[in-house]
């Protein structure tokens, strides 16, 4: 066994099931819950979903879109309750848009420096910036990469480029 902490979304073979079209999945009763991820295995605790808080979902959905995240949930699973999931391209962990959940209430705008890692950070850049995302100059800090953004609410991005991980 290797001393190298194991990665189970990267370590894990593909299991082969169907992608859910949450755009058209019924979503009343719970379905269509996005496409499948990696198996959870036994002592992993995959972080999958991270809240976002925002004041707008509809106007948080569609940038998020337009930044190229993938909806994998959009539901009213009960009155005064709606759930937004999109994930960034090529991630298993999602992020979480909702109203009338108490315990996901926090201050729009308040998350600051979600990660994005990628392969060529400024390929990511001119990407974002065709999609018409507002995006810093890239900053070199000692050989790691870094590029920022922010959605309507302020909640700050961190794209990331790490050279030595290729």
């Amino acid at each position: 066994m290797s001393d190298q902490p194991q990665n189970p979304a990267v370590d894990t073979p593909a299991v082969d099931t169907p992608a859910v079209d949450a755009q058209a999945a019924d979503t009343s009763a719970g379905e269509g819950l996005g496409p499948a991820t990696a198996p959870v295995l036994p002592g992993a605790f995959l972080l999958e979903l991270v809240p976002v808080p925002v004041t707008d979902l509809d106007r948080s959905k569609a940038f998020y879109q337009r930044a190229g995240f993938h909806v994998d949930v959009d539901m009213t699973p009960a009155e005064g309750v709606r759930i937004v999931q999109v994930t960034p391209p090529g991630s298993f962990c999602s992020i979480l848009l909702a109203e009338g959940i108490a315990q996901f209430d926090m201050p729009a705008g308040t998350l600051r420096g979600l990660h994005l890692v990628v392969a060529d950070i400024e390929a990511a850049r001119a990407d974002l910036i065709g999609r018409g995302i507002e995006v810093s100059p890239t900053e070199d800090l000692g050989g790691v990469f870094y590029a920022w953004f922010a959605d309507p609410d302020g909640n700050t991005w961190t794209v990331q480029h790490m050279p030595w991980r290729q």
